[in-house]
């Protein structure tokens, strides 16, 4: 199936309705949680990923499954959402960076002094096979919850929070009905000038935008002019923005939410320069400004995905050199335990980091050394740290403070 012929088939005129604005409405994507619904499989391949699905949940919809090039093995789409045996090798650990440790009650985190994240729901519109938090969408697992009420109280108690995160699974994926709720009591907190929607709605089923007149509502409602509603998008590879997600993303802008774009540096999808600077320049034509590039986590099951620290930089900044200022203002980090570590520059033997978040207040901003190891797949990779920097604004003395530690 190809976009064209199911984009003609969604909009089959005996089967459509109204949008509330006067024009056709096409049905929403039939989601598919099943490898016997993906006919293009082989019995031999269905056999084979039947096993990954006993282990990490499958689920995906016929509108992104329409995005694949079947006759293409390296599909960047089919990576996205098909099973991969790989999967399967002993890499990683559930929870890469010990989000558990900064949860303060169910469902809440607090790793940064300004903003608060809230795991809201455990469902997706598909499964990204290098998903983070695959843990979430595991029988046993708790961290989500659907009663907010301890999480608000514990927000409304901290004035220093002015970001509140959504995420899960994906906030979007639930009806406005339900979603609207928690907007609303969010928004009640007046210290909270912030509330960030993380969400691959956009690229998963932008349907969902598109026929859902009281989700624009909500947003008009809730992103007003001093506080504004954040709609975190995934885009992880520029044949996602088919025309139709294009037309949702403007949606959203319309209707008063600021769209930025953050995605994984992901093998065999995004890690050619020549496609994430497509990605970029692509997304800032949009309006939608990249704003971070991670370096894959050593999630369980993502090895197939992950890249080198090292080899992910060099690919990032040849992508940068594709593209104009507004279209490179992504940066490269590690959602690492300690916090958000951005990858600044390789020399001479050296690898440069910086903390961009930390978890410490102690250590933002503070420059970090260590001798160069182009197998390190994360932050914990580097052992031996040659130099600490403390934060100084003085270049020359940053200078200074180099040259003496290559020495």
């Amino acid at each position: 199936m190809n976009i064209k012929k199911y984009f003609s088939k969604l909009v089959d005129k005996k089967a459509q309705n109204t949008a509330g604005n006067g024009q056709a409405k096409a049905k929403s994507p039939k989601y598919l949680t099943k490898l016997a619904q993906i006919p293009q499989l082989s019995e031999i391949e269905r056999s084979d990923l039947e096993k990954v699905n006993e282990e990490f949940v499958f689920r995906t919809n016929d509108y992104y499954q329409s995005l694949i090039n079947w006759n293409d093995p390296n599909d960047p789409i089919r990576r996205i959402v098909m099973p991969d045996v790989r999967e399967l090798d002993d890499w990683g650990q559930l929870d890469a960076s010990n989000e558990e440790k900064y949860t303060k009650v169910k469902g809440l985190e607090h790793k940064y002094t300004s903003t608060a994240l809230l795991l809201v729901n455990e469902v997706c519109a598909a499964y990204c096979r290098f998903c983070f938090r695959k843990r979430l969408f595991m029988d046993e697992n708790d961290e989500i919850t659907k009663d907010i009420t301890e999480a608000l109280e514990y927000i409304r108690e901290r004035p220093e929070i002015t970001n509140v995160l959504l995420t899960g699974g994906d906030p979007m994926i639930m009806s406005t009905s339900k979603l609207e709720p928690i907007i609303k009591q969010i928004r009640e907190i007046d210290h909270v000038k912030i509330i960030r929607i993380g969400t691959k709605i956009p690229a998963f089923n932008p349907y969902r935008i598109l026929n859902d007149p009281s989700l624009h509502e909500m947003i008009r409602t809730y992103s007003t002019d001093e506080k504004k509603i954040y709609i975190m998008a995934h885009f992880n590879h520029p044949t996602e923005l088919t025309e139709i997600a294009v037309k949702g993303l403007n949606m959203l802008m319309q209707s008063g939410a600021i769209v930025v774009n953050q995605t994984p540096l992901i093998k065999g999808v995004n890690d050619d320069p020549e496609v994430l600077a497509e990605l970029f320049n692509r997304l800032s034509f949009i309006g939608v400004p990249p704003y971070y590039v991670f370096l894959c986590r050593p999630t369980l099951g993502n090895e197939p995905f992950a890249l080198p620290v090292e080899e992910g930089y060099k690919i990032f900044e040849e992508a940068r050199k594709k593209c104009s200022g507004l279209a490179k203002r992504a940066r490269l980090v590690m959602s690492h335990e300690t916090g958000k570590v951005e990858m600044v520059g390789v020399s001479g033997g050296q690898t440069f980091f910086k903390y961009n978040r930390s978890a410490d207040v102690e250590n933002d901003a503070n420059f970090l050394m260590f001798e160069s190891n182009p197998d390190a797949y994360w932050f914990d990779d580097y052992e031996e740290s040659e130099t600490f920097f403390q934060n100084d604004y003085s270049i020359k003395n940053l200078v200074l403070q180099l040259t003496k530690a290559i020495r």
